[in-house]
């Protein structure tokens, strides 16, 4: 009998061995089925230049909530960026610096935008003011080097409404593709004055000197947020357009001088 029992033994064993591989490569298949396990995944965020600073801080903070979501930003003028969803590029979710920019990709977004923040405008000039520019009337000055935002960019459209309300004649040296470019040309020296949002004159510090404009002589910005139709991570884009409404990215843009919605 032992010859006969040494084979089934032996048998037995290989079959209960390729039993507990066929069961757990199963048992595998089940689970992700089931949405066992977390995804990893990459979210990619196109984003309005001024928002650079705080959602680059944003990122480790959305980490700590949702480890298995990796944000990918891309940052540019919001008349940039909705050029690039009109194009088809890869994207999950859209936040501009004003509402009539969104409203032009109405169709391409999932959802319904929802103003996630606000912001106004300020005077930047280099940290000793050179030009001597105390208000909104010296930008009218013919020897002030000024640089405003192109008036197709949220800024841009922006500095001119305010302007022409003042009937202010201001001509500007150079428009910019967006309102970081602006800011950085006054940070360089290479203009005496600029219109930025407060938020990006909070984030230059001490290289740029600030000349309040007074409220009733100022604009509110509105920063819309949605997620995209053509998302390659839906549910994960409206999780995050939602945590942007949060108590949490509430103070994060708080503390960086953004007004609440």
């Amino acid at each position: 009998m032992r010859p006969v029992r040494r084979p089934l033994l032996a048998l037995t064993a290989a079959t209960a061995a390729l039993l507990t591989v066929a069961t757990a490569c199963g048992g595998s298949g089940a689970d992700d089925a089931n949405g066992g396990g977390d995804e990893e995944v990459t979210l990619t965020v196109l984003a309005a230049a001024s928002l650079t600073d705080v959602f680059t801080a944003a990122q480790e903070l959305y980490a700590e909530e949702h480890p298995e979501v990796t944000l990918e930003f891309s940052f540019a003028g919001s008349q940039e960026l909705v050029a690039q969803v009109e194009q088809g590029a890869p994207a999950d979710a859209l936040v501009t610096a004003d509402t009539a920019t969104m409203d032009g990709v109405a169709d391409l977004t999932a959802a319904e935008p929802v103003v996630i923040a606000r912001n106004a405008l300020t005077i930047v000039t280099p940290p000793d003011n050179p030009a001597g520019v105390d208000s909104l009337d010296d930008l009218a000055d013919p020897g002030l080097r000024l640089v405003l935002a192109a008036p197709e960019v949220p800024a841009g459209r922006y500095g001119r409404q305010i302007l022409d309300a003042q009937g202010i004649d201001a001509a500007p040296d150079s428009e910019e593709a967006n309102v970081r470019a602006v800011l950085g040309k006054v940070r360089l020296g290479e203009a005496d004055a600029g219109l930025v949002y407060v938020t990006d004159a909070t984030s230059a510090g001490d290289d740029v000197a600030t000349v309040a404009i007074p409220e009733d002589r100022n604009v509110t910005a509105e920063y819309p947020a949605a997620a995209l139709a053509d998302a390659e991570h839906p549910a994960e884009a409206a999780e995050f357009v939602e945590w942007l409404g949060s108590d949490e990215a509430r103070a994060l843009l708080g503390d960086a001088g953004f007004q609440a919605p």
